[in-house]
């Protein structure tokens, strides 16, 4: 089994958490690009297939600029905190109309002591989250069995730290899932052991988690009248 990220990934994270300046990233780039984008790109590559089997109409595309990887260099240009390079690498899967419609996506996140993989979406327009809400409320069986199924909520967590306080306008606050409906985001996650991301079980354990969050995506998919 091929294993991706080792020790030098998350020597190079945390000398750029610490060192988090421009002249110190360029003179450890080929760190950046040995041990954190390239593998992050193989994996990328190597999951394809896995993705494939849970939606063929989901990307996960190894290219360096436009593909799923996110840059690492940070949009400081509205940001109160101007330090210029995340202190993570994070990747999309993502849906092949995303650039045309809003989709959900599938998440992998790569950092010392907070890796994890999550599927959905993510601060998403107020006319999408209503759309959402009101998918969920017509369709609540079918919400009960993507979003809290067993085998689901085992291993992942339907969380959001920015929900309304009240049920959404028009809503009836004895709807059975009504603390869903106050959610902004549609996201569930779970964290990944460091052991995890640079062992060689690490594809084998993403290909799970790509699985059990399909009928999650597939759901939301339906609700913005995508294709899964």
């Amino acid at each position: 089994m091929a294993t991706y990220f080792t020790d030098k990934s998350f020597k190079f994270l945390r000398g750029l958490a610490r060192n988090n300046e421009r002249a110190w990233f360029l003179a450890h780039k080929d760190e950046y690009d040995a041990h954190v984008r390239e593998p992050f790109q193989r994996l990328l590559t190597d999951l394809q297939p896995d993705l494939h089997a849970v939606s063929e109409h989901f990307r996960s595309d190894p290219k360096t600029v436009g593909g799923s990887l996110f840059r690492i260099q940070r949009d400081t240009r509205f940001a109160n905190d101007k330090t210029p390079y995340k202190t993570w690498q994070g990747a999309r899967l993502f849906h092949a109309r995303s650039k045309q419609v809003p989709a959900p996506s599938f998440y992998l996140h790569l950092q010392p002591g907070n890796s994890f993989i999550g599927a959905g979406l993510w601060h998403p327009e107020t006319s999408t989250q209503r759309q959402i809400r009101q998918f969920i409320f017509n369709n609540p069986g079918s919400w009960k069995a993507a979003a809290h199924a067993p085998a689901l909520r085992r291993r992942f967590d339907l969380e959001d730290e920015e929900m309304l306080v009240r049920p959404p306008h028009g809503f009836p606050a004895d709807f059975e899932f009504i603390d869903d409906l106050k959610h902004k985001n549609f996201v569930v996650s779970r964290v990944i052991e460091d052991s995890v991301m640079l062992g060689p079980k690490l594809r084998q354990t993403l290909a799970k988690d790509l699985q059990t969050l399909g009928p999650f995506v597939d759901y939301l998919c339906a609700a913005l009248d995508l294709e899964f």
